[in-house]
């Protein structure tokens, strides 16, 4: 697991209190400021580094700019007794899909499952943050998103018209850390290009291409090429599934209508997610499942191992130990990231972190 000791930590608690600052200070209640002080700071507890803090000072600057609802009226829009379709009214993202979540799981003790359509949300951080709210009520959950910008086109064409659109999936263990998978349909989300440029890093060969099909590794030359899609074709098919079932079924912004919400502070993403509850004792008893989850897990982590692997590590288990760290030991912030947060603070007039 790759080692966190190097950057400078500062506790959770500090952080998720800079947080509310930040979102107070921009012009939220504090109420909700509170609340996206503990979902952004959950991102960076689990290791999410390019979805958590790093990303305050972009959020702030749409808020300012007038590119999110700042007192919102979410509200459900249509809905039967398994399903609702939830207006976000340009909330942040986070408040958004915590409604989402919560209205899913309520549905879901109630029918078995819940299944909850977002428009006009914004981002809202990494997708396990919502697939994993699930869970404490012994459910499996399920994470859909529109990704905020398109950097992927079709196989075999050069116009970005899909996003980095998220999938997660959270099933419930009994005494093992829970199964968790959080990716986008690229071999590189996004974000992970913009921490590259702003450490100053090269890529890896095969995260972007540029126009002619050549291998992009200059992080600060993203805008000239695209990001690759996992296994091919089978990756954009995958974008596209998401977009349509995150977008299209939500009449939210999909395809040609999603823009770069960096670029456009003041204008409102129309942003499109999905979070699906699936009740286990629909299928019989919790505590038999969560058993064989246990022993899936025992037995993949046990499997023979190729040649200089030392450990086969679960989906979500290193996310799960980098939360255990960081909630003992504090969040790491690399220079750059105190930088960009200890200027946002001086330009909201607030305590920066200390």
């Amino acid at each position: 697991m790759p080692d966190d000791s190097g950057p400078a930590r500062v506790p959770a608690a500090a952080l998720n209190a800079f947080i509310a600052r930040a979102f107070t200070a921009a012009g939220l209640p504090a109420a909700d400021a509170a609340v996206l002080g503990d979902l952004i700071t959950e991102a960076d507890l689990r290791g999410s580094d390019t979805h958590g803090v790093f990303r305050l000072p972009g959020y702030c600057r749409r808020i300012k700019a007038g590119g999110v609802n700042a007192h919102p009226r979410m509200r459900i829009v249509d809905e039967r007794p398994s399903t609702a379709l939830i207006d976000g009214d340009n909330a942040m993202g986070h408040l958004v899909m915590k409604y989402a979540a919560e209205t899913a799981i309520a549905k879901a003790k109630q029918t078995g499952i819940g299944w909850v359509g977002v428009r006009m949300s914004n981002h809202a951080g990494p997708a396990a943050l919502y697939a994993t709210m699930p869970l404490a009520h012994d459910m499996i959950g399920l994470y859909f998103a529109v990704g905020s910008n398109n950097h992927l086109p079709p196989w075999g064409g050069t116009e970005s018209l899909l996003g980095t659109n998220p999938l997660a999936v959270a099933v419930p263990a009994l005494e093992e850390p829970p199964v968790v998978m959080d990716m986008s349909p690229t071999v590189a989300a996004f974000g992970k290009v913009r921490l590259k440029a702003s450490r100053g890093e090269e890529m890896p060969v095969g995260w972007m291409i540029d126009m002619e099909g050549k291998p992009l590794t200059d992080p600060k030359r993203a805008d000239e090429g695209v990001l690759l899609p996992i296994g091919d074709y089978k990756g954009y098919a995958l974008a596209l599934i998401v977009g349509l079932l995150a977008g299209a079924l939500n009449r939210a912004a999909v395809g040609s209508t999603v823009f770069d919400f960096n670029k456009e502070l003041g204008r409102a993403t129309n942003t499109g997610q999905a979070v699906v509850a699936l009740s286990i004792d629909t299928f019989g008893p919790v505590e038999e499942f969560k058993r064989s989850v246990d022993g899936m897990i025992r037995t993949m982590r046990a499997s023979p191992r190729l040649p200089g692997v030392e450990r086969i590590w679960m989906p979500g288990e290193q996310s799960h130990a980098k939360r255990v760290d960081r909630t003992k030991n504090g969040i790491p912030l690399p220079p750059t990231l105190k930088k960009s947060l200890d200027d946002l603070a001086k330009e909201l007039k607030i305590a920066p972190l200390t």
